[in-house]
C-alpha cells in the first residue's frame, strides 16, 4: 500500500507530527510505504530532528527504490526556515501539497491520503477561496455527496463516531443549510463507514437541531420539517437509524452502547463531545470521496510549533485508520 501524507502548514506542527508518527509506524511489520508530501526544506529539517536518514529518497512512482518512507517535494524553492506563523508562502505550499496528494490518489498511485493541519485564515489571506480541506478535496475530486466523520475513543475504549450534516458554516446559517437530502446522505455515509470499520452493527442515532429536539415544534420546527423526514427516508432505504433525539442525551446513549455512530447537525454539536473524550486520538475522516482521506483532529498549534512538544497520537491514529479503510475498500472491490 502507498499512503501519501501532506506536511500541512510548515509554520505549524504538521511536519513534526507527520514525521514522528511515521517514525513510530515505519518500524512495524506493515507493508505500507509512506510518502511525505511538502516543502523539501521542512522535510530535511524534520529528518534530522526525528533521527531519520538525513535525506529520504524521493518518491518516483514505480521507479522508486525499495524503502518504507519517501519524500515528495512540491514545486518551487524550499521555504525559509524562519517563516513567521501563518506566512502566506507556507499556506500556498500546503495547498499545493494537498492538491498533489489528491491527484495521485485519484490516479490510483496512492491508496490513501492523510493530511496534516492547515490554517484556513492563512490561506484566505493569500486571496484563495477556501472553506476547509474537506470541501477543497470534495471540489477537486468532483464529489457532491460527502460528509465529515470525527471518531475517537476514551481511556476505557468507548468510541464516538460523529458524522456532520453541515460542516464549516456559521451558527446563524446552520438552519438554512440543513436539507432533507443532505441529512439522508450523512446518515447513509455514516452507516457505510460502520461497514468499512467492520462493525457488526450499523445503528445510527440522529441529533435534533434545537434544545429538546424542538419540543414538538415549541422550540423550533426543523426537526418536524426537515430532520425527521430525512430519518424516515433513510429508514425506508434500509438503514438502522433513529431520531431525531435531543443532542444532550444522545451522546450519553452512544457511550452506553445504544448506537454505533451519530449524525450531528452542525460542527460544534458533534465535535465538542468528541474532543472531550478523544482530544489526543481523534481523527477526521472524509466520507464519500473516491479515495480514503483522514487527518488528525487538531489545528496548526502555532504556539508550540518547533518546540518538540507536539503530540503525534492523533496523526498516528489518522494513518492507522487510513490504512484500515483502504484495505477494507480494496477487499470489497
Amino acid at each position: 500500500m502507498i499512503l501519501g501524507i501532506t506536511l500541512g502548514d510548515t509554520t505549524g506542527v504538521g511536519p513534526e507530527v507527520a514525521f514522528r508518527a511515521v517514525a513510530r509506524l515505519a518500524g512495524g511489520d506493515s507493508d505500507t510505504r509512506y510518502v511525505l508530501i511538502g516543502d523539501s526544506g521542512a522535510a530535511s529539517r524534520m529528518c534530522g530532528l526525528m533521527g531519520l536518514e538525513s535525506d529520504l529518497p524521493e518518491w518516483r512512482g514505480a521507479d522508486s527504490e525499495p524503502c518504507r518512507v519517501y519524500r515528495l517535494p512540491v514545486a518551487g524553492d524550499s521555504l525559509p526556515e524562519d517563516l513567521p506563523a501563518g506566512d502566506p508562502r507556507a499556506a500556498l505550499s500546503a495547498l499545493e501539497a494537498l492538491s498533489e496528494g489528491a491527484r495521485r490518489c485519484l490516479s490510483g498511485e496512492f491508496q490513501a491520503l492523510v493530511t496534516a493541519p492547515v490554517s484556513k485564515e492563512a490561506i484566505l489571506r493569500t486571496g484563495t477561496p477556501f472553506v476547509g480541506q474537506t470541501e477543497f478535496l470534495a471540489e477537486l475530486s468532483g464529489t457532491e455527496r460527502f460528509a465529515m466523520m470525527l471518531l475517537g475513543h476514551d481511556e476505557r475504549g468507548r468510541w464516538l463516531r460523529v458524522a456532520l450534516a453541515t460542516t464549516h458554516v456559521p451558527i446563524s446559517a446552520v438552519s438554512a443549510s440543513l436539507t432533507r437530502d443532505g441529512i439522508v446522505d450523512a446518515i447513509a455515509l455514516a452507516a457505510d463507514a460502520c461497514r468499512l470499520l467492520g462493525l457488526p452493527r450499523r445503528r445510527i442515532g440522529v441529533c435534533g437541531l434545537n434544545p429538546h429536539a424542538g419540543e414538538g415544534g415549541l422550540l423550533g420546527g426543523e426537526e418536524i420539517a426537515v430532520i425527521r423526514p430525512a430519518v424516515d427516508l433513510a429508514k425506508a432505504a434500509g438503514v438502522d437509524v433513529h431520531g431525531p433525539f435531543p443532542a444532550d442525551t444522545l451522546f450519553h446513549r452512544v457511550f452506553r452502547g445504544d448506537y454505533d455512530a451519530v449524525v450531528a447537525m452542525y460542527h460544534d454539536q458533534g465535535l465538542a463531545p468528541l474532543k472531550m473524550v478523544a482530544f489526543d486520538n481523534g481523527v477526521n475522516w472524509t466520507l464519500g470521496l473516491p479515495f480514503v482521506r483522514t487527518s488528525p483532529d487538531h489545528g496548526t498549534a502555532y504556539d508550540i510549533a518547533g518546540q518538540g512538544l507536539a503530540d503525534p497520537s492523533s496523526m498516528e491514529a489518522a494513518i492507522r485508520l487510513a490504512e484500515q479503510v483502504a484495505r477494507a475498500r480494496s477487499s470489497a472491490a
